[in-house]
């Protein structure tokens, strides 16, 4: 039987083996992780792990690796990691590549991909067994939203930070902004590479033909990306007050400027203003920019125009977070950020199975006990919520039922939770996925991956 505020011990093991989705982007039913396999990933050498719906919590000291496993689903929805900038952290020492399995439910559908992360080399994933492909045709199987203590960067650090939350929030709503992203990354380096050039010639009537060219594609790509931009800040905008509102008493007011690099600071009302702007508009406004600009830029050798020199300056009270905040409103400010992203996806599909996995990574510990039941009620409601945590106490009541996972290093499994009545604990040995499907990670990483 389920308490409201008591872990439960989870037997998560069919017997069949896994059923593949032949149909597995259907947005119309729920959707979660519900199992999780691991090889020499980090501190994991073989780490096979049940999920479910609702609430789990991962529970162990610090440093034992209960951020390995959230962060691990992480890359398997994002293809990326919030800790480090490249893969080759999340190696094990000692091995040539790590391999991530997950299974995502969605109604009766299950899609499995197995992803192989090979540092230096380009990443390959097998959707339901099929033939390896590139890592980015798994982009939309699953969706995350994560919160880590790394995120107090979103306010404390430099402006590329801000400008990469924003672009990814565009990307996961509307993944055709990712196109418009790297093919702006790409004209920006030949763009830079020919302004360093000039920097020796500047009146080369050819170098200046191609830089025109060069113009004109990166204002186009640029247009697109801050339309983009522009639209999402508007709809965050009201979620970021309602979820930093949720978390504290609401006394002071939440908002944030977009500082331009081609138009003056703009506030809620510019926003808006922007976010109806035609690509064509914006486009010439950045082919201004180029221009105004020019010789600076010759001189200099690099690009001053654009999404890429551009920020959110994020403000509690009317005054900048970064400059005036304490720790405890910058730590709250960033948590709300994340939560405002959560529920922009909720409000763009509200259908059962478009909502992201919400992964808590070590916030409540940082939040005072008011705040923790604030965000324990904020977050029961999430199809699937994955906390970490090395107090117990710490989970807060109102988060309601969830299944406690007991953390030690290199291993993980279910425990029952003080009070909670019958239910086996599952280990978290090869053994489990074994019974699922007849095989475990180990004996079959991903096809053409020697494991070494």
């Amino acid at each position: 039987r389920l308490c409201p505020g008591k872990a439960r011990g989870a037997v998560l093991s069919p017997s069949a083996p896994i059923p593949f989705s032949t149909e597995p982007h259907e947005r119309s039913r729920p959707v979660y992780i519900d199992h999780i396999s691991l090889l020499d990933y980090r501190t994991y050498a073989l780490l096979n792990l049940p999920l479910s719906a609702g609430g789990t919590v991962f529970l162990g000291s610090n440093g034992v690796g209960k951020t390995n496993i959230v962060e691990a689903i992480e890359y398997a929805a994002a293809l990326s990691s919030h800790r480090v900038s490249h893969d080759g952290p999340l190696v094990r020492v000692g091995a040539a590549r790590a391999y991530i399995r997950t299974r995502t439910v969605r109604g009766s559908q299950q899609t499995v991909t197995e992803f192989e992360v090979a540092p230096g080399q380009a990443n390959r994933v097998r959707i339901n067994r099929a033939a390896p492909v590139r890592a980015k045709e798994a982009l939309g199987i699953a969706r995350t939203v994560l919160f880590s203590p790394e995120d107090l960067q979103l306010v404390k650090g430099d402006p590329a930070g801000r400008r990469r939350f924003v672009d990814e929030l565009a990307v996961s709503l509307r993944p055709v902004v990712a196109g418009y992203r790297s093919e702006y990354e790409r004209i920006l380096r030949q763009r830079n590479s020919l302004l360093k050039s000039m920097q020796r010639r500047a009146r080369d009537e050819n170098a200046l033909s191609t830089l025109a060219v060069w113009d004109g594609q990166l204002a186009l790509m640029g247009a697109q990306l801050l339309s983009a931009r522009f639209r999402l800040l508007q709809r965050l905008l009201p979620q970021l007050r309602r979820a930093y509102a949720g978390l504290t008493d609401g006394s002071k007011d939440v908002g944030f400027t977009y500082e331009s690099s081609v138009f003056a600071s703009m506030g809620e009302r510019s926003l808006e203003h922007a976010a109806l702007m035609s690509i064509k508009d914006l486009k010439e406004a950045l082919l201004r920019g180029f221009a105004e600009r020019r010789a600076e830029e010759i001189e200099r050798g690099v690009t001053l125009v654009g999404p890429h020199r551009e920020d959110v300056t994020l403000l509690l009270g009317g005054l900048p977070v970064k400059h005036f905040a304490s720790h405890g409103e910058s730590w709250s400010f960033a948590l709300a950020l994340k939560l405002a992203s959560w529920f922009v996806h909720v409000e763009d599909d509200s259908s059962p199975g478009a909502s992201p996995i919400l992964i808590l990574d070590d916030v409540f510990a940082e939040l005072d006990s008011a705040r923790r039941h604030r965000l324990g009620a904020m977050v029961a409601a999430a199809e699937q919520v994955l906390i970490t945590c090395a107090v117990l106490t710490d989970i807060p009541e109102e988060l309601g039922e969830y299944r406690l996972v007991s953390v030690t290093p290199g291993h993980a499994e279910y425990v029952p939770s003080p009070g909670t009545r019958g239910g086996n604990a599952e280990g978290s040995t090869g053994e489990t996925l074994a019974k699922e499907s007849g095989e475990t990670l180990a004996e079959n990483p991903i096809a053409g991956g020697d494991h070494e």
